[in-house]
Parts: C-alpha cells; structure tokens; sequence
C-alpha cells in the first residue's frame, strides 16, 4: 500500500473514531496557548491546565505577564516542571508580544518562530488551532505513530517527520489529524505498554499489524 493511501486510510479511520478531537490545552484567547504549550513541554496537558488557572488569576493579560518578575511566574509554573526556563521564555515572549504586536499573537509561521521559546511545533499548534491555517504538530505522539503506521520509515526527528507528512497529508486535514493522533496515542497506541492492536481502529491499515 503506497504511503499517501494508506494516509487517506488513516484519515477516515480516526475521523470516525474521534470525531470531535481537539487541542487538550484550554484556552480562551491566542496568547494564552502560547504560555499552555510552553508548559507542556515534559508535562501532561492535564497538569497544565490546573496551573494556568492560578497563573491567569494572578497575571490575566499579555501586559501583566510582561510586566511580572520572572520569579513570580516561575513559583506559579513550577509543578510543570523546568520552572526557571519557563518562566523566562513565558516573561520573554509576552514582552515581545506586547512591544512589538501591541498584544497580538502574529498569524505568520515565521513570526512566530521568532517568539521566545516557540518552535516549529508550537508555531504550527497556534497556525492551526488559532488562526484555522495548514499545520502539522509532530509531538511524541506524532512521531510514535507514524512510524508505526509505516507514514515514514523510521523517522524520529520532529522536522524531518512534518516535512514527510507534508507530503502525504492534505493541507486541510493536517491540524485535526495530529489532534486525533494524540487521542488514539493516549488511549490504543500507547509508549509505555504494548499498543492495544487488537481493540485498534487502524488495525486493518497499519503497517505494525502487517498491512
């Protein structure tokens, strides 16, 4: 089965089985995911969730978070983990968000690469979920199950692994098919046991059942 079919597949597989997936980190406003999906890295969306809400009492705009001293912040983000680093990329970043775009996350991928501790999977949550643009968001999740899908051929590096599913993704379905990813890694095709394959939706596609 050629790749690009056996990705058309996939798609129509997950879409039935999680027809509402979405981003598991709440937010109401763009910046406020920006800050989320800082936190997220080595932590649970869940954990982050919680801890945003104190963060949002105590900061509840771009401005106030610009103007907060990076340790008040970082005694906030603390139970996510990598609190100092954190904490200096979240105070960076929303001081460059209200200097230089009065406030206003940016709709432009380049733009937004150029934002304290924003990467190319951040940039691409943010396109996608925010601005409703093509994106593709290569996060452990991705990146596990593509690989057991036979999507790429062993292929770990987060880039590497967007820009081969660039070329078998349709634009349009990128974004919700990266959510749905998370969705089916967490509950069937797991990292830490052995993926359920016999209750799995894609077991008749995926390459790891022999397809």
């Amino acid at each position: 089965m050629r790749k690009e079919q056996r990705a058309k597949k996939i798609i129509e597989l997950l879409k039935a089985e999680y027809p509402d997936a979405g981003c598991s980190l709440d937010y109401d406003e763009a910046w406020k995911l920006l800050v989320s999906v800082r936190l997220a890295a080595q932590c649970t969306d869940a954990r982050v969730n919680v801890v945003v809400e104190e963060l949002y009492r105590e900061f509840p705009t771009v401005d106030a978070l610009a103007e907060a001293e990076v340790g008040a912040i970082e005694q906030i983000v603390r139970p996510c983990g990598l609190g100092p680093s954190k904490a200096r990329d979240i105070s960076a970043c929303m001081k460059q968000l209200k200097e230089q775009y009065d406030g206003r996350v940016p709709d432009d991928f380049d733009a937004l690469l150029k934002l304290p501790g924003v990467g190319r999977k951040s940039a691409n949550l943010i396109m996608g979920d925010v601005f409703g643009k093509p994106a593709i968001v290569t996060d452990t999740h991705c990146i596990r199950l593509v690989n057991r899908m036979g999507l790429v051929d062993g292929v770990k590096e987060p880039k590497k692994v967007e820009m081969a599913l660039w070329k078998i993704i349709p634009p349009e379905e990128g974004n919700d098919f990266c959510h749905r990813l998370v969705h089916h890694g967490r509950a069937v095709c797991t990292a830490r046991t052995k993926p359920d394959c016999e209750h799995c939706c894609l077991r008749d596609v995926c390459k790891k059942a022999g397809v």
